[in-house]
């Protein structure tokens, strides 16, 4: 049986090792959280993946079952039983710089069990030149030598949360190798999930840095589209058709405003690029004011929530519903909705927030829809979720006294119309 091991089991790395398991291979996945690896063990898993039919949660209970998936913490007993290692270790971004800490530490265990004629593939997100000068050295203080005892390539991640196990199968992969024998290899095993065109680039940070400017340029969208979504509000036009008629056009594909910018990848993919940047003398002008924008957001949706309660002097209590980072999401790491939430509750506004998706306990968390709507007014959408029925508003509140502030675009204002209530769009 081949076999492959997944270091890093996240949002990345678990529907990566399944797409392996289903694709018969063993897979052993490893991970330093030792509470994860006992959940996994167990099948439990917050994800929201679906692949043909069956959740993540049907896939890892089929996998655990017929041996094809073995989550572990140990290093040596994974490594020693496979000729392909896939590391998705993140670096996570701390006061604006990259944390390398997790990778480095990840770079020494894969070092200490390094054996012959084994392929190295990193799928992290990283800033350019962090294959070859930061991991690389590590793996080659094993004694080994890269290209000749040992293979070393890098396949960017471009998974969207949601669709993970399709667009492993479907999306092109790009990937470069430390030589030509590591990219032939890499090409080899990411062939046996991906269906699509694998790209062989000519160096690391060929693909490194088109990752980043793939994420980058969606933060830059993002600024864009909610710029311009102030200037429609001051015209009294919804942005939301404004961006549909335009979006009509062939040659463009305008993003949606929204409440920020949240998940690992998009608020991160500046900080990558510009630490990059920095040590080369670039200044990043249109990125980092983006970014700097993007930050803002959630500043400017709490001024609209706090003049919205004065204007309609309504009670200073909010239902905030959706805290994922986007919508359909179980993902709250970097959320935009829980800085304005913060936000809110240090400006005297008292929150309840509901989202069925999210698994993190907050304060201001409560278990239900009802629970969230109790004695309130006011109500404001921050991300879409299957199990949140926003109909069912006006079952808690009547439409006579409900004021909406819609990020999402949930409501029209022909349902206000109809319906009765206020409806507030970003």
């Amino acid at each position: 049986m081949n076999s492959v091991c997944v270091i890093g089991l996240g949002y990345v790395g678990l529907p990566l090792a399944l797409s392996f398991a289903m694709k018969g291979y063993k897979v052993f996945g490893v991970d330093s959280n030792e509470k994860l690896i006992e959940e996994l063990k167990k099948g439990v898993t917050h994800h929201l993946e679906s692949y043909n039919g069956k959740t993540i949660q049907e896939i890892l209970k089929e996998q655990l079952e017929n041996g094809n998936f073995v989550p572990m913490v140990d290093y040596e007993e994974a490594l020693e039983n496979v000729d392909d290692v896939i590391v998705t270790v993140p670096i996570p971004v701390y006061g604006g710089r990259p944390y390398f800490d997790y990778l480095i530490s990840c770079a020494k265990e894969i070092s200490k069990n390094l054996r012959k004629n084994q392929l190295i593939l990193l799928r992290s997100t990283v800033v350019p030149g962090t294959t070859r000068n930061i991991f690389l050295p590590i793996l080659e203080e094993s004694g080994l030598k890269c290209g000749e005892d040992f293979y070393l390539a890098y396949a960017s991640e471009r998974i969207a949360e949601g669709k993970a196990f399709e667009e492993f199968e479907n999306m092109p992969t790009a990937l470069a190798g430390f030589c030509e024998n590591s990219a032939k290899r890499a090409v080899d095993l990411i062939k046996v999930i991906c269906k699509e065109e694998i790209i062989v680039a000519s160096s690391f940070e060929v693909v490194e840095t088109a990752k980043v400017i793939e994420n980058l340029q969606r933060d830059i969208n993002i600024a864009m589209v909610n710029e311009f979504e102030r200037f429609t509000k001051a015209m009294n036009l919804d942005i939301f058709e404004v961006i549909k008629v335009a979006n009509t056009h062939k040659r463009v594909n305008l993003l949606y405003p929204g409440p920020g910018v949240g998940g690992f990848c998009i608020p991160n993919a500046f900080y990558y690029l510009d630490a990059k940047a920095q040590e080369l003398g670039v200044e990043l002008k249109l990125s980092k004011t983006a970014r700097m924008f993007n930050e803002g957001i959630p500043y400017y949706i709490s001024d609209l929530v706090v003049k919205t309660i004065e204007k309609h002097k309504c009670p200073k209590k909010v239902a905030v519903l959706g805290i994922a980072m986007k919508d359909y999401s179980s993902d709250d790491r970097l959320s935009p909705a829980i800085e304005i939430i913060k936000i809110l509750q240090a400006r005297g506004v008292e929150v309840k927030a509901f989202d069925p998706a999210v698994k993190t306990e907050y304060d201001f968390k409560v278990s239900s829809l009802q629970e969230a709507l109790k004695d309130t007014q006011l109500v404001l959408i921050l991300a879409k979720q299957h199990g949140i029925e926003f109909e069912k508003i006006f079952e808690y509140i009547p439409p006579s006294q409900a004021i909406i502030i819609d990020t999402r675009n949930v409501f029209s204002y022909n349902d206000a119309k109809e319906k009765g209530f206020v409806l507030e769009k970003i």
